[in-house]
C-alpha cells in the first residue's frame, strides 16, 4: 500500500538531538517486566518459533511511519509508565540484511497505543471511543465489521491522521509520553523494552512502531546525528490478540477491531513483515507475553517512511 509521507522532517535524525529525561530514566527497568519474564519461563504460546534462531534474514518490509511520531526524548528501556496492560517484553535484533552482521550501538525507537487505543501526546485525539460507553457483552470477533482504512480517519476515530497509519504527520496534543522510548543495541545487536501489550482503535489491527537509527553518537545528553535507515511496524497473531481481549482492561474498549488480514499496513508476508514471534501461556495471557524478532536492515540507505523503497540488493537473504 502506498502511503503519504509525513510532511514534515521531525522523523530525520541529521543533527537531532535527544534530551534524556533524568538519569532515572535510562536505568529505568519495568515492574511488570519481571513478572513477565516469570510468566513465560518453560511454557510455549502457539506463536512462538520451534527451533533456535536461524543464520540470516531477509530484509524487514519498510511500512508507514503513521502520524503519531514524536522525535524521541525518553531514553529508557522501561516505557510502562503507569499504563494498565499485559506486561510485555519486547526483545528485537538487529543486523545488516546483506551482511547478517549485528549492528551495535543504533537507536532503537518503538511507540504504540493503550490497551484502549490512545497515543500519548495525543489524548485529546482519543481513540474514537475506547472504553468511554458501556462494556461490551463479548470479546472482538476474529471477522469484525468495517472496512480498513483507506487514506482517511474512520468515522469516529482518531482525529488528525488515520490512526498509525498515512495522512502526515500530526502535531502533538500535549505532554505525555508515555508507551515511547528509544535504547541502544547493544554489541550483538539485541535491543529489550518493557512495555504492555497494545491495545486497538479502529481501522488498524494490533501493532507497534518502530524505526532504527544508525552513524549518530551517544553522549550524556541522549543520540546525536545519524540518519533513519528502517521505518517499520510490528504485529501480533490474531490468536494473541483474542486471548488478550478477554482481559481488563482491553476487555473494555468497544472500537471495532480490524484483524491482521484486513489491515491495509500489514504486508502480509510473515516475520519479514514484522509480525512478532510470541510466548504467552496460553490459559492465562495475562501473566505476561514475550515477543521477539530479528530485524533486517540497510545502514547505509535512509528509510523515514515508504516514500524511500528498500534496495534490491538487500531483498534477498544473505549466505
Amino acid at each position: 500500500m502506498t502511503e503519504t509521507p509525513g510532511a514534515t522532517d521531525k522523523g530525520k535524525l541529521t543533527r537531532r538531538k535527544v534530551v534524556v529525561a533524568g538519569g532515572a530514566a535510562v536505568a529505568a527497568v519495568g515492574v511488570g517486566g519481571a513478572a513477565a519474564v516469570n510468566a513465560f519461563a518453560g511454557e510455549r504460546g502457539a506463536d512462538s518459533p520451534g527451533t533456535a534462531s536461524e543464520a540470516c534474514y531477509t530484509l524487514t518490509s519498510e511500512t508507514t511511519e503513521g502520524p503519531y511520531y514524536i522525535d524521541a526524548d525518553k531514553i529508557r528501556q522501561d516505557i510502562t509508565e503507569d499504563e494498565q496492560g499485559i506486561p510485555t517484553t519486547l526483545r528485537l535484533r538487529v543486523i545488516d540484511a546483506e551482511s547478517c552482521r549485528p549492528l551495535k550501538n543504533a537507536a532503537v525507537d518503538i511507540w504504540h497505543c493503550t490497551a484502549l487505543g490512545v497515543y500519548s501526546g495525543y489524548e485529546s485525539m482519543g481513540n474514537g471511543g475506547g472504553g468511554g460507553g458501556p462494556a461490551p457483552t463479548g470479546v472482538p470477533s476474529g471477522s469484525p465489521t468495517g472496512e480498513p482504512p483507506t487514506g482517511e480517519p474512520p468515522s469516529g476515530g482518531p482525529t488528525g491522521g488515520p490512526g498509525g497509519g498515512g495522512g502526515g504527520h500530526a502535531e502533538p496534543t500535549d505532554d505525555e509520553r508515555y508507551l515511547r522510548g528509544t535504547w541502544k543495541t547493544d554489541r550483538h545487536g539485541y535491543v529489550t523494552f518493557r512495555t504492555v501489550f497494545p491495545g486497538w482503535y479502529q481501522g488498524r489491527c494490533v501493532h507497534i512502531h518502530v524505526k532504527v537509527h544508525v552513524d549518530g553518537e551517544w553522549t550524556s545528553a541522549g543520540y546525536e546525528g545519524g540518519h533513519t535507515c528502517h521505518t517499520g511496524q510490528l504485529f501480533f497473531s490474531e490468536e494473541s490478540v483474542l486471548a488478550s481481549a478477554e482481559v481488563a482492561p482491553y476487555s473494555t474498549n468497544t472500537r471495532t477491531r480490524t484483524t491482521l488480514d484486513e489491515d491495509t499496513i500489514y504486508p502480509d508476508n510473515g516475520h519479514a513483515g514484522g509480525l512478532l514471534y510470541l510466548k504467552y501461556d496460553r490459559r492465562n495471557i495475562a501473566r505476561g507475553v514475550h515477543a521477539h524478532l530479528t530485524m533486517g536492515v540497510t545502514p547505509d540507505e535512509t528509510h523515514d517512511s515508504t516514500d524511500t523503497p528498500p534496495s534490491a540488493s538487500a531483498s534477498a537473504s544473505a549466505g
